[in-house]
């Protein structure tokens, strides 16, 4: 079916400020969207306001309102423009619910402004805990024992059937926001007296709880003509009773057997089918690791964090392919970008291992709990491609930019074996490497051996050409080979040129090489051919991205990179963009002339350097990530585009730039860099 001719004129609604459970993401997808819409020439007016945002362009959209996000700057909006249509699936929890209101109000009706996208009735079946319930019980699908409680009198009575601990979900509520999982009673009223206040509608889900099962994703979508595919199937390493946000997740699936995938894939079609979904849609399931029982735990029916990884993962535009689904397309009418051959309608496919890894705050919240549960912590996250998984998750580890670049952590090897064991039951953000001590220990654990016993080679074996090759295709950085075997970083660099042993870059093109990709997006691995064409027809310049989403370093920096390389790229100049967040529009496919999704460390750059050999860098976009790179740049005989290293350096450098404050004769509070406690005294 061909665009829907009524539709001329559309008010994307954006996500706001950056929240905890709401970040990049819909930067990326409302971005995306409003680029989709205006390529049907569709005149659309955005509302959000985020400055860091490129949402917030005034090139995005063709009429940008920089205004709260409330119900009653919308109405304003809507009567103002006078538009026949409103895109609330693609901004997050935060349009979706004023979109709600307005339509539950009669404002929409009242002014002949249709929702487009996902259906409100659709939405509601989704969002609202009765509806979803019973829209789940209808189609036979299973779901924990549970009840919707609207106060919390009747929440005690709930409870009393089903014991404890149990989970509370509140509808219409952010990253879990309110919710959490009870072990008694006063934590239990604690929770649900917090979820009924935060419930746009006043509702809170008691469900039992089933922490412990696998946690398994499936990113859906479907059109209007009833055609679903599967876009990405991920599967959690951290178990129910952990946010997804909050968890290191895998695509595809690794511990799945085919019937099980099949089962749950046929399950999301199924789920979609019924709530009528039209466009991208993350279906959670929980999934009983010793039978074939599941159940399912929730419906996004809009994009979310889970989208933005599960297109960055695949390749498959979820957000642009959602919003020409709204304007009335088919799948089979939507052209894949990567291919340029394919449709929208043919499911992407896997020949590699993607690891995604929030990043947790509490390098800033020192004294915050790091438990971890239904609620989601995590400010961003970052995303690594390799030809395996130990690879992949060890690059995804370095990327995160935490002062850690492998499994070895801090002093967990001089702790006790029973504390140990009693820290694996401990659900938080070092359990990862909490569980390679373990292994370490002969704990038997199956999941990540692979890596530990390579640790184990490097410290015993004699260093040859075979096992720098092992320990390179699973991705352990020079620092770390020279850390175990006791030699310099240098020493383990120039030993695996001299073999001969440095990565090759393959393609993401969504169809596991079944057909040519026309977008170059490069992922490394030490196990494949190279695939990269590095001829050079015009000069290149690389642009250095700014990682993960963290406290003190947000979106305002992907921002900065995308325009840098646009305008670069109006210049005439060929652009390659490094970085490692899936959340952002840097890392989108079509913003770049190449786009290398790696760790933003000198040993990973280098290896881009030398395959691309630009000619100049551009750091000072990519925030603090960037700008550390300088130094690593400059000897690799990449000139620094912009503000020189040396003054760059004179700004850092706390002493240097004591030293021209005082030439300057510029007054400062008196001051003096220390290295410890007892000179600070």
């Amino acid at each position: 079916m061909p665009k829907n001719p009524n539709i001329k004129k559309v008010v994307v609604i954006g996500s706001g400020p950056i929240v905890i459970g709401q970040a990049a993401e819909f930067d990326y997808a409302g971005t995306q969207a409003c680029r989709a819409l205006k390529e049907e020439g569709i005149y659309v007016i955005l509302i959000n306001s985020n400055p860091a945002t490129i949402m917030t362009d005034k090139n995005i959209a063709d009429q940008v309102y920089i205004e709260p996000l409330t119900p009653e700057i919308v109405k304003k909006v809507i009567a103002k423009e006078k538009p026949d249509s409103i895109l609330p699936t693609l901004g997050g929890q935060a349009a979706l619910n004023i979109a709600m209101e307005l339509e539950e109000s009669g404002f929409l009706r009242q002014h002949n402004v249709r929702l487009i996208g996902t259906s409100a009735k659709t939405i509601k079946k989704a969002e609202d805990r009765d509806e979803f319930k019973r829209t789940m019980e209808k189609i036979g699908e299973p779901i924990a024992p549970s009840k919707v409680v609207t106060n919390v009198e009747d929440g005690l009575d709930f409870v009393k059937e089903i014991g404890y601990p149990a989970v509370l979900r509140p509808a219409y509520t952010l990253g879990g926001s309110g919710g959490g999982i009870a072990e008694n009673e006063e934590k239990f009223k604690e929770i649900l007296e917090n979820g009924l206040r935060l419930s746009r509608v006043g509702q809170v889900l008691v469900e039992g709880c089933i922490a412990g099962w696998k946690e398994i994703e499936y990113e859906v979508m479907r059109d209007a003509n009833g055609t679903g595919i599967c876009v990405c199937n991920m599967e959690n390493l951290d178990p129910v009773g952990v946010h997804t946000g909050d968890s290191i997740v895998v695509a595809p699936s690794q511990t799945l057997a085919d019937k099980e995938y099949q089962m749950l894939r046929s399950s999301a079609l199924n789920i979609i089918s019924e709530l009528k979904i039209t466009g991208g849609c993350n279906v959670q399931f929980a999934l009983n690791p010793t039978s074939f029982e599941y159940c399912v735990i929730e419906v996004n029916p809009r994009v979310s964090r889970s989208s933005a990884l599960a297109s960055k993962a695949t390749g498959y535009p979820i957000a642009k392919v959602s919003a020409k689904i709204a304007l009335g397309y088919h799948l089979d009418e939507i052209k894949n970008a990567i291919t340029g051959k394919t449709y929208a309608s043919f499911e992407p496919a896997l020949d590699y291992c993607v690891v995604k890894i929030p990043r947790l705050p509490f390098d800033k919240f020192i004294k915050a709990s790091r438990k971890l549960t239904t609620q989601m912590k995590a400010t961003g996250e970052v995303m690594s491609i390799c030809t395996n998984f130990e690879g992949a998750l060890m690059k995804a580890l370095r990327s995160l930019e935490q002062h850690v670049n492998c499994l070895i952590y801090e002093d967990m090897n001089e702790r006790p074996l029973e504390e140990i064991r009693k820290e694996l039951h401990r659900v938080d953000d070092r359990r990862i490497f909490v569980v390679a001590e373990a292994v370490r220990r002969g704990i038997t654990l199956e999941e990540i051996q692979n890596i530990v016993k390579m640790e184990k080679r490097l410290a015993e074996e004699e260093l040859t050409k075979e096992l720098i090759f092992e320990a390179k295709r699973l991705e352990f950085p020079d620092e770390v080979i020279a850390k175990i075997t006791g030699k310099t970083e240098q020493e383990i660099h120039d030993l695996r040129l001299e073999y001969d042993i440095h990565p090759a870059y393959k393609m993401v093109d969504t169809c596991a090489a079944e057909f040519e990709a026309s977008t170059p997006y490069y992922y490394s691995c030490y196990d494949g051919e190279c695939e990269v064409d590095a001829t050079r027809t015009r000069k290149k310049v690389m642009v250095l991205g700014s990682g993960p989403i963290r406290i003190g370093q947000g979106i305002e920096f992907d921002y900065c990179s995308v325009h840098s390389t646009w305008a670069l790229s109006k210049s005439g100049y060929e652009t390659i963009i490094v970085n490692n967040n899936p959340e952002t529009v840097s890392t989108d496919f079509d913003i770049a002339d190449k786009l290398y999704f790696e760790p933003l460390t000198a040993e990973d750059v280098e290896a881009i350097v030398n395959l691309e050999k630009p000619d100049g860098a551009v750091v000072q976009f990519g925030g603090q990530t960037a700008i550390k790179l300088t130094e690593d740049l400059l000897k690799m005989g990449v000139p620094i585009l912009g503000t020189s290293a040396e003054n760059v350096d004179a700004a850092e450098d706390r002493e240097l730039f004591d030293e021209i404050l005082e030439k300057c004769c510029i007054p400062r509070p008196a001051g003096k860099t220390v290295f410890t406690c007892e000179e600070a005294l």
